[in-house]
């Protein structure tokens, strides 16, 4: 994807705040946000409330739970955020096209409605093109083709099997093509030409569209921070097309999965599931596949949230087929030889590391070798985990992200309002001791929460600090975003139409001046 250079992002040691807000949340007429005028209007919104930075989470296509964490791609964009209001301008749809559209609901997305949807209206609009493109417009979608190649075919070909097989996972599909014979997978490529030129298409105006917000992101003086996640899906086009990067057997099944132990957010740990990678084999080509995943990303985003990066330092083993993740293990990572690797490659890496969870002595040195600020919550400052001090303003350097929560967390006014649950490692007793702590602290009387925690992360030395928008607008738990080990349910909150009001960006703005990070 190409990448925008923008001089008029600052360097990451200034003092700056920003919003985290996936485009899929984004208020819009189709089901689900896109990356046309409602993305644009929400760089707007940030440029009058003062910030700096707008993060999203990962962008590439969905699979099991609608996650952006088990994604079909590594490499790919998803085409449910793909503007289909920009393709009619084009003249790849039409206004005839939306006859017949769904009732959609405006508060959460209907994955299963809107793919139906916007899925048909995407093949429609790459038959449109196939017959009526320019020879300018042919030879542009020709060179990313021809550029992206590394990745996009097989891409193309996976999503185009995976519909033929009703969806099912790869490992399902008949075995030649599951194990990638090549007179099968010749046959396919063959026989599904013009499905994998469609499902090329979209890529193509995926990038196309993304690097048009990035530039008005960029116009508006708002930086780009992306989220790049540790592990893949099994069901993936990489995993299908590159096993011996993997903990694989013979036939394509995991030796062991990825999670985490019992944390804060659940008592039996999350059990994640995604394959383990097969780190000496990566080794022996020099890391290849993070440089070129990295190289991807670095072309869409200014900074990167590194999802889990504590894995890279030692991550957490669970047999194939555990209920749970109790039973995992710590194993060893591969340490500074990948971020050697992607540094020789790349240069310096602007990434901001996820360092939540068991954070052990020598998963911050391996942070403080690269330089790579890390993560605080202020969500987590009051409780009684060993770590909390840790998130307390008091103890925060410059180095530092600071968050009110995350995509994870339940927004500020659920949180304050969370009661003791049977997933929940918090008792009653611990969480009236947390708001008591919090309120001491912080020198409130627990009015208006999501604006104290807001004035706490921007008050703090920290050089940038976040919120979700939910936090912003004062939204409780109904406008959560993702309940870490729920595999149902999430990423699927929507913003409402006319939420982003003048008087939310003024006070936004007014904090951010006060604190100078305006």
């Amino acid at each position: 994807m190409r990448s925008t250079t923008c001089d008029r992002v600052e360097k990451t040691s200034t003092r700056r705040a920003g919003v985290l807000l996936h485009p899929s949340s984004l208020p819009g007429p189709d089901g689900i946000g896109d990356l046309g005028a409602p993305a644009r209007r929400f760089v707007e919104f940030l440029a009058h409330a003062g910030q700096a930075v707008w993060q999203v989470l990962p962008l590439a296509p969905t699979g099991y739970g609608d996650s952006p964490y088990q994604a079909l791609s590594a490499f790919a964009g998803n085409p449910l955020l793909v503007s289909l209001e920009d393709l009619c301008q084009e003249g790849w749809l039409a206004e005839a096209d939306w006859k017949g559209m769904p009732a959609f609901g405006t508060g959460e997305v209907d994955y299963p409605l809107v793919s139906r949807f916007k899925l048909g209206l995407l093949r429609r609009a790459a038959d449109r093109f196939q017959a009526l493109a320019s020879p300018a417009e042919r030879e542009a979608l020709r060179t990313f083709r021809e550029r992206e190649a590394a990745w996009v075919e097989d891409l193309a070909l996976f999503l185009v099997l995976k519909d033929r097989y009703q969806g099912a996972p790869w490992i399902a599909w008949d075995r030649a093509l599951a194990l990638r014979d090549p007179r099968a997978m010749e046959a396919a490529r063959r026989d599904y030409a013009a499905e994998v030129s469609a499902q090329v298409f979209v890529q193509w105006v995926f990038d196309r569209q993304w690097s048009g917000l990035r530039a008005h992101a960029c116009a508006h003086g708002i930086s780009l921070m992306g989220d790049l996640p540790i592990y893949l899906a099994h069901d993936s086009a990489e995993v299908w097309a590159r096993p011996w990067l993997f903990r694989l057997d013979p036939q394509g099944v995991p030796r062991a999965v990825a999670g985490v132990p019992p944390d804060y957010f659940s008592a039996t740990g999350q059990l994640w599931g995604n394959p383990l990678y097969d780190w000496t084999a990566q080794a022996s080509d020099g890391f290849t596949f993070w440089v070129e995943r990295m190289r991807q990303t670095l072309r869409l985003y200014d900074l990167v949230r590194l999802d889990h990066f504590r894995g890279f330092e030692a991550y957490w083993e669970v047999p194939a087929g555990a209920p749970t993740a109790q039973d995992g293990k710590w194993v060893k990572g591969p340490g500074a030889a990948v971020f050697e690797a992607m540094e020789a490659s790349l240069g310096h890496l602007p990434i901001v590391a996820e360092n939540l969870g068991v954070i052990t002595p020598e998963v911050e040195a391996l942070r403080h070798r690269f330089g790579f600020p890390g993560m605080a919550i202020l969500q987590f400052a009051f409780g009684k985990d060993p770590q909390a001090d840790s998130f307390k303003p008091h103890n925060y350097g410059r180095d530092l992200v600071a968050y009110t929560g995350t995509h994870d967390n339940d927004t500020t006014l659920g949180w304050w309002a969370s009661k003791a649950g049977a997933a929940s490692i918090r008792t009653a007793e611990d969480i009236a001791a947390e708001r008591a702590h919090a309120m001491a602290y912080l020198a409130t009387d627990g009015s208006e929460m999501n604006w104290v925690l807001i004035r706490g992360v921007y008050a703090s030395v920290a050089d940038l600090a976040m919120a979700p928008l939910q936090d912003l607008l004062g939204l409780g738990s109904e406008a959560r975003m993702n309940i870490p080990a729920v595999a149902s349910g999430n990423w699927r909150w929507r913003c409402e139409e006319g939420a982003l009001a003048p008087e939310v960006a003024r006070r936004a703005r007014a904090l951010a001046q006060l604190y100078g990070r305006a």
